[in-house]
């Protein structure tokens, strides 16, 4: 059956349509025209004057409404995570695991596919953050779960059966030839908390590693006789950077200078959400250690940042106060940016005729009223 939404604008390629009707069938958007040519026949959904958008994909989520994906890697925890960020605008996410044991990276990737095949909404793949890290950029991360790519962690990070698979490593850990290997077999990779020089980090980009995880953070920096992974990542006009934009990760003055260097569509935003997104409780446990929120930061017992308490809505509004960001600069980075990024830019990120119905539902101060996944709503 067809449903129409209806009495709202519809944020396009081609701007924001106003008089204009957005039709779905079968979990995809099968028409956009004017208001006058609605369908009689089918169900209607009144947007009573909001902004239809596309649905946020964010590809960093530790965590969220209460849980840790890192604690109980299944697909109970996975649930929770999804249904703790689709009343911030999430419609698509990678549950994404920080550095532990090859076995717990095993129970992540099994319960992602099964969330996958369960049908759980937004779920398109896994995020392995780690363990293939530099300790001298570990950030949060148990440097005693660190090791490198062996044809075992290879034949694991590859086994991945449905969705899509995205690792972050260091690139001075391994070889441009294992990372040519991971981007062969179907393996998005990037770039994070990595010491990497330049030089290593262009081998990485030309044997297929495409993103840097959250830019600036926990990476070597721009320098003057050294470029580092930063200057890599500014150089390249390929490759995708992952933004956190709290305010406190990255200053915004430099993110902003950042957005003059390279294509605005190849910077999308990421939360790197822990399970205090969507909970009046703002502390947890983090392997052994107590976090916390301070500033709305997540932060341990010496400061050290460990993810964020952000949303996506709450990046986008962001991207646009502290980087001066139009409304669809900033919601192509949180939509059609890392669409791109995981290879679904056919599927979803846009409204358009064939995409994904995806969709997030605006007022007039930017606060997310409904979302729908797939066609469905799925509510606040």
């Amino acid at each position: 059956m067809q449903a129409v939404l209806v009495n709202g604008r519809i944020l396009t390629e081609a701007g924001i349509l106003a008089d204009h009707c957005v039709v779905l069938e079968n979990s995809a958007v099968v028409a956009i025209i004017p208001s006058a040519q609605a369908p009689a026949q089918a169900a209607r959904y009144d947007l009573d004057g909001g902004l239809l958008v596309p649905g946020f994909i964010d590809t960093q989520v530790n965590g969220g409404g209460g849980v840790l994906f890192n604690d109980a890697p299944t697909l109970e925890t996975i649930a929770a995570i999804g249904a703790a960020h689709r009343p911030f605008g999430t419609t698509g996410f990678l549950p994404t695991l920080i550095s532990d044991d090859l076995a717990v990276v095993d129970q992540a990737m099994r319960a992602t596919e099964a969330a996958i095949e369960a049908g759980v909404p937004g779920v398109l793949g896994v995020h392995i953050e780690g363990p293939f890290l530099n300790v001298q950029r570990k950030g949060i991360h148990n440097a005693d779960k660190f090791r490198v790519i062996d044809e075992t962690a290879f034949t694991l990070l590859t086994s991945l059966k449905v969705g899509r698979t995205l690792v972050t490593l260091a690139p001075e850990t391994t070889t441009p030839e294992m990372i040519r290997r991971l981007v062969e077999a179907g393996v998005v990779v990037a770039a994070g908390h990595t010491n990497a020089s330049y030089a290593t980090t262009r081998a990485a980009l030309a044997a297929g590693l495409s993103g840097f995880t959250h830019l600036f953070n926990a990476m070597s920096p721009l320098t003057s006789r050294e470029p580092g992974v930063v200057g890599a990542a500014l150089e390249s006009q390929g490759a995708w950077c992952g933004l956190i934009v709290d305010g406190r990760h990255v200053d915004p003055a430099v993110l902003r200078i950042a957005l003059r260097t390279r294509p605005m569509d190849r910077f999308m935003l990421v939360t790197d959400a822990m399970p205090t997104v969507g909970m009046s409780d703002k502390r947890f446990d983090l392997q052994g250690r107590e976090i916390q929120v301070i500033d709305g930061v997540c932060v341990d017992g010496s400061g050290t940042l460990a993810g964020s308490d952000l949303d996506m809505i709450g990046a986008v509004r962001n991207a646009m106060t502290m980087l001066e960001l139009s409304l669809e600069q900033a919601v192509t980075m949180a939509s059609a940016s890392p669409a791109a990024f995981l290879g679904l830019a056919d599927q979803r990120g846009r409204i358009a005729v064939g995409q994904a119905a995806d969709l997030v539902l605006l007022d007039s101060t930017l606060a997310v009223r409904e979302t729908w996944i797939d066609g469905v709503p799925v509510g606040r």
